[in-house]
């Protein structure tokens, strides 16, 4: 039933702002066919940090640090901070490979796909410094930005990382 509303609302809002965001068979994750879609994502300007790391499920440091990200869900709790994952699977593997992986690790945080294959043209929106290789962090908070390419060791290591924008 939970899944059935969040579909409902989600539905509502794409078609309110005219999107082709797709949702994958399960609909447990937002499919974002190109960057431009996503974009708002990356020009907020309201009171809420966002950090958005981008990963795989076959990339081996992205999932050794994916923990790290779910523990700040749980730290930044009631705090105005949003972390979404940006899966960078490949589109084929969405429903056999990410679904299933989201399920068996119980990820709380936001997980959206972005399979927009035309990564020379997306990569500099998000940092100039970025080489394309993941995993690779942003943080955002009102207008500022610090990126970070590479995994983190631990979760404070993520927390003074997020702390640097708030600065």
């Amino acid at each position: 039933m939970k899944r059935f509303f969040r579909s409902l609302v989600l539905t509502l809002v794409m078609i309110g702002w005219g999107t082709s965001v797709i949702w994958s068979q399960e609909s447990e994750v937002a499919v974002y066919p190109t960057f431009e879609e996503m974009a708002p994502l990356f020009n907020a300007s309201n009171d809420t940090t966002y950090v958005v790391n981008f990963w795989a499920t076959w990339c081996k440091p992205c999932v050794k640090e994916l923990p790290y990200f779910e523990k700040a869900v749980q730290a930044y709790k009631g705090h105005p901070v949003k972390i979404i994952l940006v899966s960078l699977d490949f589109p084929k593997q969405i429903d056999s490979r990410l679904i299933p992986f989201i399920r068996e690790h119980g990820l709380q945080a936001e997980v959206v796909v972005l399979t927009d294959p035309d990564a020379n043209s997306w990569i500099p929106q998000i940092a100039d410094e970025w080489s394309g290789a993941i995993p690779a962090t942003l943080v955002q908070y009102q207008g500022k930005r610090v990126f970070h390419e590479g995994d983190f060791e631990s979760l404070e290591d993520l927390q003074e990382f997020i702390a640097r924008c708030n600065k």
